[in-house]
């Protein structure tokens, strides 16, 4: 992110080096409803046309200027589970960010599309409705570069212990060395780098997606807490080795209830401490009910 954007106050600190965006607009974002209204809701604040499948629009309160923000609703059914919705209503939400992906990355100012979702108020979400945002940076954001630079993703084979689900080309598994105990990475097998390739197996990601969310939550007894966020290729990937397009899926809970923090030692050491062995998190996912496509529940496995 160049420190010059007309569109962002990016700034350095010069002890770490962390880039941090200061936006003074967004301390007047609303919090929780106070009431029972549902901004997202059909014939809310942000549906006024009434009913919808999904939908998209720009975010009120936006972390940069210049329509580089976008929000999006995932199904007008309040309380569903994302997983809930189904292969024909996740993939209505594929088909959505892959459409915005296309849109935003064919703009000369964006370089980096980050679709994402927080669910739940531990993680930051204001409104319980299904939804998520996409944010269009001028340049590479640091984490997605660092996976670029010098990351290496590898995709499991179905046998190794790590695999929690397979569906078509895509793969779910608890990775080697997780910042969260029931942390998820979800990738094609495929040579797309983002959504918007030519033969990306949607199918097979809305059914994986299904399938591990809903595990998620047999795990956590109720809604499980999480954040959600996909890597994809950059506008301009010359310079970067191919990475296949992937998911990466961070659980609030180290077991029913019960947050796992990221405290001062872990902050302040730059060393993580994982309670949970990942071969051990992985086979209690595995020991989850996965999700039928309709998205009721189905037997582990």
């Amino acid at each position: 992110m160049r420190k010059g954007d007309q569109d962002a106050d990016v700034r350095t600190d010069p002890l770490t080096g962390n880039l941090t965006v200061v936006v003074p607009s967004r301390q007047g974002r609303p919090n929780l409803p106070t009431d029972d209204s549902c901004p997202f809701c059909p014939g809310g604040l942000e549906a006024p046309e009434g009913s919808y499948d999904v939908k998209w629009f720009p975010n009120r309160w936006p972390a940069m200027g210049g329509n580089r923000c976008e929000m999006v609703l995932y199904t007008p059914e309040h309380d569903k589970a994302f997983w809930e919705l189904g292969t024909e209503g996740v993939s209505k939400v594929i088909d959505l960010w892959t459409e915005r992906t296309r849109v935003l990355g064919a703009r000369d100012d964006v370089d980096y599309v980050l679709v994402f979702e927080n669910r739940g108020p531990e993680v930051g979400a204001t409104i319980p409705h299904p939804h998520g945002q996409i944010y269009a940076y001028r340049d590479i954001p640091p984490v997605p570069l660092r996976e670029l630079t010098d990351g290496v993703l590898e995709v499991p084979g179905g046998d190794d212990p790590l695999v929690v689900a397979t569906f078509g080309d895509w793969t779910a598994w608890v990775p080697e060395a997780p910042t969260w105990p029931y942390e998820l990475r979800v990738a094609t097998s495929g040579p797309q780098q983002a959504l918007d390739d030519p033969g990306l197996d949607r199918d097979g990601l809305a059914r994986v997606l299904i399938d591990v969310l809903a595990r998620l939550d047999q795990f956590a007894r109720g809604p499980m807490p999480y954040m959600m966020w996909i890597h994809q290729r950059p506008r301009s990937p010359e310079q970067f080795a191919a990475q296949p397009v992937h998911f990466h899926i961070c659980p609030y809970y180290r077991s029913p209830g019960v947050p796992r923090f990221v405290a001062s030692a872990e902050l302040g050491g730059g060393l993580l401490f994982d309670p949970v062995e990942p071969r051990a998190a992985a086979a209690t996912l595995r020991e989850q009910p996965g999700a039928v496509p309709g998205g009721a529940t189905a037997e582990p496995r």
